[in-house]
Order: C-alpha cells, then sequence, then structure tokens
C-alpha cells in the first residue's frame, strides 16, 4: 500500500477538511435537531463522488463507496450537546473558528471531525484507486448524545443497509489512538413513597426525602464495592439527579427520585447491577421502587424508536483482524507503534458489538478530554491524519481476513 501517498493526499486536502468540520460547527445540531447538518453532509458527500446516499427513515446519512462482498461501516454521530453558558466559551460555539492549527466550536471534537475525515477518506480511496472486494458505508448517525447506539440499533434492525457490516469504525476522538472497547452504562431510577403532610407537623406524614437520602448514602458505599478489570477499568455508580414531589414548600414530601449512572466493568450485567441497587435499598432499611428506564423520542423526521436505557460493555480482542488492521495502517502511515487502550465515555459501539457482536473497532481525531467542554477542539494534523487512517484501512482489513 502507498502510504506516502495516502498521507499527500489527505494533506492536499487538508483546506477542504478544515472548512467541511468549520460548516458542520458552525450549524446547531443538538440531538433530536440535526437535519441542517445532514443535508450538509449530503452535499459534501455528492461534491467528492460517493457512489450511492441514503437518508434513512430516523434521519441518519449513509455514503456507499464501492461495491464489494466485504462490508465495512465507518460510523460518526453527528448530532452534539448544548453549549450551556455562551459567555463561558473563549471562542463562538457556533463559528468553527480556526486559530493556530486549530477548530474551535461545539461538536469539533465531539464528533464531527471525524465526520470531516471519513468523507474525505472516500475521495481519496477514488482518488488513488484504492477500491477493492469491499462496500465502505459512511455514516452520519444521529440521536447519539441522546442515547447512544439508538441509530445503529435502528439501522441494524431494521436491515437499512443492504448487508450486514462485518466491522465497524467508531470515530469518537480518541487523540488518534486505537480503541477497542469500553465499558457499558446504563440508567436506573429509584423511587420512594411517603405520605404529606403540613410542614409545621411533619410526624404526622411520612417524608419520602429522607427515605432517598438514605438510599442515596448506600449508593455511595455501593460505588466502592463494585467489580475492576485490569483493561476496561472499574465499574461506578452515582446519583446524577435528585427530585421530589411535594403539595408546597410547607408540606413533606410524598415521593422522592434519584435517577443513576451506572458504568459496566466486563463481567457486569444489566441484572447484577439491578440487583445491586435492590440489596442497596434494603441496606438503607426502606421501600423503594427500582426500574431500568426507557427512551422513547422522536428523531428530527418524527420517528420513534424506543429502547431500554442499557447499553452494553463491549471490548474487541486485539487480536481481531479489525484491530490488526488499525495498527497495520497506523504503523504504515505514521511509522510508529500506536497506543491502543479504551474509552472513558461511551460510543455507538454499545449497539454495533454489545448488542449485534459486529465487531468494533475505534480511531478519531481530537483529544476526548475536549468533548462537551467549553473548550471543545479539534486539530487540523488531527483530521489530515485520521483522514489518512479511514483511507487506509480497509485494504488492510482485506489482508487480514484472507
Amino acid at each position: 500500500m502507498e502510504y506516502r501517498a495516502i498521507l499527500e493526499k489527505a494533506e492536499s486536502y487538508s483546506d477542504d477538511i478544515s472548512q467541511f468540520l468549520r460548516d458542520m460547527v458552525a450549524i446547531p445540531s443538538e440531538s433530536c435537531n440535526e437535519k441542517e447538518v445532514v443535508l450538509r453532509i449530503k452535499q459534501e458527500m455528492e461534491k467528492v463522488g460517493f457512489d450511492e446516499i441514503i437518508i434513512d427513515p430516523m434521519g441518519n446519512i449513509l455514503g456507499r463507496i464501492g461495491n464489494g462482498s466485504h462490508v465495512i461501516a465507518m460510523d460518526a454521530h453527528i448530532d452534539t450537546v448544548g453549549v450551556g453558558d455562551p459567555e463561558a466559551w473563549a471562542h463562538d460555539p457556533f463559528k468553527g473558528k480556526l486559530e493556530d492549527g486549530v477548530i474551535w466550536g461545539r461538536g469539533a471534537s465531539d464528533q464531527e471531525g471525524g465526520m470531516a475525515g471519513m468523507v474525505y477518506a472516500g475521495k481519496i480511496i477514488k482518488d488513488l484507486g484504492l477500491e477493492g472486494d469491499y462496500t465502505l458505508w459512511v455514516t452520519g448517525t444521529v440521536q447519539e448524545e441522546d442515547c447512544d447506539g439508538l441509530c445503529w440499533q435502528y439501522i441494524l434492525n431494521e436491515n437499512i443497509l443492504p448487508k450486514k457490516p462485518e466491522i465497524v469504525v467508531i470515530t469518537e476522538p480518541t487523540n488518534l489512538n486505537i480503541y477497542r472497547g469500553h465499558r457499558g452504562r446504563m440508567e436506573i431510577g429509584v423511587t420512594t413513597k411517603g405520605v404529606s403532610c403540613h410542614g409545621s407537623a411533619p410526624e404526622r406524614g411520612d417524608n419520602a426525602v429522607y427515605k432517598i437520602a438514605k438510599v442515596c448514602n448506600e449508593i455511595e458505599k455501593l460505588n466502592d464495592r463494585l467489580t475492576d478489570d485490569d483493561f476496561l477499568g472499574k465499574g461506578t455508580i452515582t446519583v446524577s439527579y435528585v427530585e421530589c414531589d411535594t403539595p408546597s414548600l410547607c408540606a413533606v414530601p410524598d415521593r422522592g427520585y434519584i435517577h443513576l449512572d451506572r458504568r459496566l466493568t466486563n463481567g457486569e450485567t444489566k441484572e447484577s447491577a439491578v440487583k445491586e441497587v435492590e440489596e442497596a435499598i434494603k441496606l438503607a432499611g426502606v421501600e423503594a421502587s427500582v426500574e431500568v428506564l426507557k427512551y422513547k423520542v422522536a428523531s428530527y423526521t418524527g420517528l420513534e424508536y424506543e429502547t431500554e436505557k442499557y447499553y452494553p460493555t463491549w471490548v474487541i480482542d486485539e487480536n481481531h483482524a479489525g484491530c490488526k488492521a488499525s495498527v497495520d495502517s497506523f504503523k504504515g502511515l505514521f511509522d510508529k507503534d500506536p497506543i491502543v487502550d479504551k474509552w472513558t465515555f461511551s460510543t455507538n459501539g454499545v449497539a454495533t458489538m454489545g448488542m449485534h457482536n459486529v465487531p468494533t473497532i475505534g480511531f478519531g481525531p481530537a483529544n476526548e478530554i475536549y468533548a462537551h467542554t467549553v473548550n471543545d477542539q479539534c486539530p487540523v494534523s488531527d483530521l489530515v491524519q485520521a483522514t489518512a487512517f479511514y483511507a487506509a484501512f480497509p485494504g488492510n482489513y482485506l489482508k487480514h481476513i484472507k
């Protein structure tokens, strides 16, 4: 493989890739409001010569290069979180400012940079005649920030692609490292019930907040007892939201509620996590109900696709063809050994590999520490290198499956 030619091509498109990312950043695209950025991606896919472009009923955009027998998918979610307080940003979050070789703004790192690189990798594949016995699908997926993996549950469950991929490359930020998994997660709700009464005589009632407070204390202790894993790290649980129902601010609350963010390491399951919460409630000495929450919110097209908020842990073996092809692509392009690691956060891999057992690997521009922050950013040099990697990967993958 002519790695030098791939790198030179990627470098030659540096301005185009950068401008494409800046254009996407300038379009507000929070979850369920991605239509305009999807249309901008479609425009760029048409410009560089994709063979086929689909926008599915959920609103995901899928572009095809080639028509070979081995199906490879590369994915970037193109929705973002909100910006929070605009005054906290040093750079306008919707300008896509380019300064000192870095593009700033919401979505630059998480993860429209990956989208820009994938699209121009498709152009390089065509420019250099790198097509082979593979079909490459480049996907810009929606609602990931709201519900990671929902988009790929839909794509795979509803057979949106003519043939199921045999490998998926997730382009979430990895700081140009190769990531081969991450912890799973789930969202759990705990509710306590009480009896309301006038606040002047609380002994007449049964305060649901006191009960949920006892549960909170046990959840904090539970976090210290959770399983650890040499590669993925420790499972965690935390209270991320608290609320109560009360007739007035002069009354005893009759309902307490906490939302739990549970991160699952190797060996932990939905069932084991629920059981642990139930045991924590027993230790608190109160009665409470426990539920795994559900997500049912319409996409920008109006489609609702309900799912449970359980997102499984996944890891790809370092000897898998997808991992080896990633290492070969990196070494060939950059003449050094890559760091092979894992994400701290969750990605669409919870659906591709966690739910559907489609081998999944990660490689993306930018550093994940800037995701969801007011310093959201992506270096142009990362964009160029990631673009080259995406162009080289399919050919190397074919070598490892022969």
